[in-house]
């Protein structure tokens, strides 16, 4: 059991949940469409290489592409047809990328790759990993960190503490809380590879306390499993980012420019859990994913287990189309999402949600002048002063904003969210923190 009492930490928001769309409602798995679009870059780190050409013909989990180094991960076919072209396509992240083309054939034809085991749980840790890597699995939270990546940290800093992510904290997503209810027990499996793998010695899944329900179903699973305890979190975001919920649970602060490893922490998402569960168990790559379509601006809200590849356009008309005062269209959630330009993006690993709002939820407010109120200080959860953070990056002062801590910025939208002056902040941080990487990038 935790030894104390707080579970939270500094700073954070209470944004409206606007979860009611979608929360009630199972996952329905929809058709795959006559065509998909696969980007070759889904994940943080070097893009996979293709090793298939136009002409080819491809089954579901067929691998599309290898990894090209040690933090890197394949892409696999998520319909059975024909590869037309492999050409730069929009994706989600506002450019465009190298991405594998299919023609769906309708046949739903299986690859020889996807053979269960049965016996997955006696493979060596170290074989483990390579089968999770090989899956093409990225952290499905939205980070999209190649998952063996994570898995494999240094000898000299060792994992104690394993924390599941259900926290779900950003606004509208509900796909993880589905997935709690529903694949618990998959989740569970998923939780006791990742032990093995890591050798922990305490594990925690993280929920917040406006889905008791999935509490209920999580804690019953894991009730006579003495090594897995079920964490209520206070509602509050962003109480999902990793180190605001290494804080909350184990009260244990990452250092500046540090990673979780370094407080002997591992986080993996409820989402991502199920994959490696099902990369091992079941042989199936990380070729589909549960995604959120909700919002005002939808005709048809739903929790959808959909192909990777499928684009937003499709996934819309499945829902019903937009409404007729529909705005805009965001992949993800509305604090940390990406406004799109054009619904013909794809769905990708970490694609947990398709946001429609309307002119009535987007009706934006000319920014003003700093009046100096320090709410953005106050609820910043990484102790940070966003308004210098901002002035630096406005004024391309890159040094001075490094120097603030401008790289330990999490981009929760904390800040915009609070201003009263409708200061675009997070955008002049994320477009920083850009810049500098840019350069550092120019200069290795």
């Amino acid at each position: 059991m935790l030894g104390f009492k707080k579970r939270t930490f500094h700073g954070g928001v209470h944004p409206p949940e606007g979860k009611q769309y979608t929360e009630k409602k199972p996952i329905e798995k929809m058709p795959a469409p006559e065509q998909v679009v696969i980007p070759l870059q889904q994940h943080i780190g070097a893009p996979s290489e293709p090793i298939v050409k136009p002409g080819d013909v491809v089954k579901i989990g067929d691998p599309l592409s290898e990894p090209k180094g040690f933090v890197s991960v394949p892409v696999h076919a998520s319909v059975s047809g024909k590869v037309l072209k492999i050409t730069p396509m929009p994706h989600p992240l506002g450019r465009k990328v190298l991405s594998v083309i299919i023609q769906n054939d309708g046949e739903d034809a299986v690859s020889d790759v996807m053979q269960p085991n049965e016996n997955y749980m006696a493979m060596e840790p170290a074989e483990m990993k390579k089968k999770i890597q090989m899956a093409g699995i990225a952290g499905m939270g939205g980070a999209t960190f190649p998952t063996h990546v994570k898995l494999s940290p240094p000898e000299e800093k060792p994992i104690d503490t394993l924390i599941i992510n259900g926290v779900e904290c950003e606004p509208y997503l509900t796909a993880d809380h589905r997935l709690m209810l529903e694949k618990a027990d998959e989740i569970l499996a998923g939780v006791k590879i990742l032990q093995k793998i890591l050798g922990v010695k305490a594990t925690y899944i993280a929920i917040e306390k406006n889905k008791p329900d999935a509490i209920k179903r999580m804690q019953e699973i894991t009730k006579s499993d003495a090594t897995v305890e079920v964490v209520p979190l206070k509602v509050k975001y962003p109480q999902g980012a990793e180190k605001q919920l290494i804080k909350a649970i184990t009260d244990r602060e990452v250092p500046t420019g540090g990673l979780p490893m370094d407080v002997g922490c591992l986080v993996q998402n409820v989402g991502t859990t199920r994959a490696i569960y099902e990369a091992l168990a079941k042989g199936k790559p990380l070729y589909e994913r549960v995604v959120t379509v909700t919002g005002p601006g939808i005709k048809e809200p739903k929790n959808l287990l959909i192909r990777l590849g499928t684009t937003f356009q499709d996934v819309i008309a499945y829902c019903g189309g937009y409404t007729d005062d529909v705005s805009k269209l965001i992949s993800g959630g509305p604090m940390m999402g990406l406004a799109q330009f054009s619904d013909e993006v794809p769905v990708i690993k970490g694609t947990s949600g398709i946001l429609l709002l309307t002119e009535k939820d987007t009706r934006t407010v000319d920014p003003m002048p700093c009046i100096g109120c320090n709410r953005c200080v106050d609820t910043c959860p990484m102790h940070l002063v966003p308004t210098k953070l901002a002035e630096f990056a406005d004024f391309k002062r890159y040094e001075e904003a490094e120097k603030w801590g401008i790289m330990d910025c999490i981009e929760c939208g904390t800040c915009t969210f609070v201003c009263p002056a409708k200061r675009h902040l997070l955008q002049s941080i994320r477009f920083g923190k850009y810049e500098i990487n840019l350069e550092k990038r120019k200069a290795s």
